[in-house]
């Protein structure tokens, strides 16, 4: 995709979103309900990107927020999943909130989309099916479906339990890449090239068994609820091993039409399956700008997934140039989601409250930059933040680019040693920058890289 040429298609955003003229300001001002509170917003799982961002949307004076949740990946908040029950927490939202709230919102993958749409399903709120919320969470029965409705997009694929044994590790095809049935940033997800690997790879010591049916229980617990669903969440699909080039697709469904918002590069660490950059816009030219919108449409309408934001990753093959789909993420992508409102003027945390309040969408704003990155710092053995930033450092980027964003998170000992057991690597640092070109954005980068003394891979 050119900065010049972004997806050439009616459907990359809505009318009102493109349409900034004074007369579509005045027709969709006009639209707005008039309201004398600002809007009541539950939100769930917010964490991360979401942190620093929803205090500034309240400062407007136009949202109150309320939120619940954990943060899945730091202590003491994420003791709670040793007890969490998603059937308890959201009876517990419903009756606390009735006719307290507005509108129900999350950008969480592991627990929180699917707590969003059963909370909103209770309180008559505009929300997801959580039905397909769940079918796509779930690898085996997302490659099922997919295999009914687009089966040129689907890999081939097995579902096997994380007791596989050697002799039935023997009977299936290798290379192949292994993932868990629901989990959440690639944990555990790896290609395997022998039986004898793949079995090693599944070895657990007792706590991190535990750990792992924790992680699932509450995925399980919903299942159970809806009986279309027979395959539990305690397994794994292994699926053919795919090459090409890797792509993110973010987008929504709004009033039955399907708007994408734009294509992203995943660039990984050479010789690895770990992202170090997410570039956009990505690189797509007319027709493959086509092809994904094309593939988007089916996978979506598909998975019935009628309200809100989605995610989609496929692979691209360089040389048939085919698609083939990676995964299903029906919420918005945290991480990527500043890119839009950098780069093309849209502001998808605005977007994501006008479609969970119901009310019509926001229009663009003019885009103040030309290319945007999200940059991932990665150990591949026990090492990880090589040197944290002081408060001059800190200070220094607010005061040089105050528009990035670092997230730093280092470990050490057995949480460490999980990372790379789980993720073939240990995520200790990203950061989210803007640039006025993909040139501008690289200098910046590697300015950043020199004053915190930390490698400039690009």
């Amino acid at each position: 995709m050119s900065l010049k040429n972004p997806l050439p298609t009616a459907a990359v955003l809505t009318d009102a979103l493109l349409d900034t003229t004074h007369s579509a300001r005045a027709r969709f001002l006009t639209a707005l309900p008039a309201r004398s509170a600002p809007a009541r917003v539950l939100v769930l799982f917010g964490a991360d990107w979401d942190g620093r961002l929803l205090p500034r949307y309240e400062r407007g004076g136009r949202y109150r927020f309320r939120e619940h949740g954990f943060d899945l990946f730091s202590f003491p908040s994420n003791a709670r999943l040793m007890w969490f029950d998603v059937w308890r927490f959201v009876q517990s939202l419903v009756k606390r909130y009735r006719g307290e709230i507005d509108a129900v919102f999350s950008s969480n993958e592991q627990f929180g989309a699917l707590a969003a749409a059963l909370v909103a399903r209770e309180l008559g709120l505009p929300g997801a099916d959580p039905e397909a919320v769940l079918c796509t969470q779930h690898k085996y029965e997302a490659r099922v479906r997919l295999r009914d409705f687009a089966p040129d997009l689907c890999p081939g694929f097995e579902l096997v339990p994380y007791t596989v044994t050697l002799d039935a590790a023997r009977a299936l095809s290798f290379p192949l890449f292994v993932k868990p049935v629901k989990a959440t940033f690639s944990v555990l997800a790896r290609r395997c090239d022998t039986p004898e690997q793949l079995v090693e790879h599944l070895r657990f010591r007792p706590w991190e068994k535990h750990i792992i049916k924790r992680l699932i229980e509450p995925h399980n617990q919903a299942l159970k609820r809806f009986p279309r669903f027979s395959v539990g969440s305690d397994n794994l699909v292994v699926e053919e091993v795919l090459e090409g080039r890797q792509i993110n697709v973010d987008g929504f469904v709004h009033g039955d039409q399907v708007h994408l918002l734009g294509i992203t590069d995943e660039i990984m660490y050479p010789g690895t399956g770990s992202f170090m950059r997410f570039a956009f816009p990505g690189v797509a030219d007319a027709a493959l700008a086509a092809q994904v919108q094309d593939a988007a449409e089916r996978v979506v309408r598909g998975y019935a997934l009628g309200h809100g934001f989605f995610n989609l990753e496929f692979f691209v093959d360089e040389r048939s140039g085919a698609l083939k789909l990676i995964e299903v993420n029906p919420r918005l992508a945290a991480q990527l989601a500043q890119f839009y409102d950098w780069v093309l003027g849209v502001d998808t945390y605005e977007l994501g409250f006008a479609m969970a309040l119901g009310r019509p969408l926001p229009f663009a704003h003019a885009p103040r930059f030309g290319a945007a990155a999200s940059f991932v710092w990665r150990s591949f053995d026990v090492t990880s933040c090589p040197r944290l930033p002081t408060a001059d450092d800190m200070a220094w980027l607010a005061r040089e680019y105050p528009e990035a964003r670092l997230e730093i998170y280092p470990k050490r000992g057995g949480s460490l040693r999980r990372d790379l057991k789980w993720l073939g690597s240990h995520r200790w640092a990203v950061l989210n920058m803007p640039g006025h070109d993909e040139a501008d954005l690289r200098e910046r980068y590697e300015r950043i890289c020199a004053r915190l003394r930390w490698p400039a891979s690009y």
